[in-house]
């Protein structure tokens, strides 16, 4: 594990830690994500209101992740992470979806998630729905997601914290860890929009 990482987490205070100590081994033991092209038929909206369904995954490279408002590290790190990849790609990276999946469509309604990615910038699409079609999706991408009971009577999210870096026909081309290097990660989003441009 990074140094950064390491002093981030011990700086984020008790509850905090044991938070992002789950997600670190869920990201560790996830399943390996599909590496064929994702072909459920599902229905979703997006934070703006319109549908989204699996054509979202072709035609263009994308950045998606799964995660959720109430994420209290992982998923504010990781989207504050994905804005900064955009700006510094510039107008290279327009071809780029960034897509946020909520895993808890229970809270996470269209408003809800239209405020939080707006929080990172006008790149970042939510995506919410129905728990079904969520699942269909999070599963096809054998992605964990799973509720677990928090000591304060509520809930919260143990699920994957890697990006997905999904190319233009639909398939994986690789991960993106969470706490990754700034230089690492946009090495690697350069080279899917690379092959992209060259028709690859």
């Amino acid at each position: 594990m990074k140094q950064k990482t390491l002093l981030a987490i011990a700086a984020s205070g008790s509850g905090l830690f044991v938070a992002a100590l789950v997600a670190l081994m869920v990201s560790v033991y996830m399943d390996t994500p599909r590496a064929a092209p994702f072909n459920a038929d599902f229905s979703l909206l997006d934070d703006r209101g319109r549908p989204v369904d699996k054509s979202v995954f072709k035609g263009r490279p994308s950045l998606v992740y799964f995660g959720y408002t109430h994420c209290p590290q992982a998923c504010p790190t990781t989207l504050l992470e994905v804005s900064e990849w955009l700006n510094a790609l510039g107008e290279d990276g327009r071809p780029l979806r960034a897509l946020f999946f909520s895993i808890d469509p229970e809270r996470d309604t269209q408003a809800v998630m239209h405020q939080y990615v707006n929080a990172f910038g006008d790149r970042i699409t939510g995506v919410t729905g129905s728990l079904n079609d969520i699942r269909k999706v999070s599963q096809g991408w054998f992605i964990h997601a799973e509720k677990e009971p928090s000591e304060n009577g509520d809930y919260h999210m143990n699920h994957t914290v890697d990006l997905l870096l999904i190319g233009a026909d639909g398939r994986l081309k690789g991960l993106i860890p969470y706490g990754s290097d700034r230089d690492e990660a946009l090495a690697k989003i350069r080279e899917v929009l690379l092959d992209h441009r060259s028709g690859a």
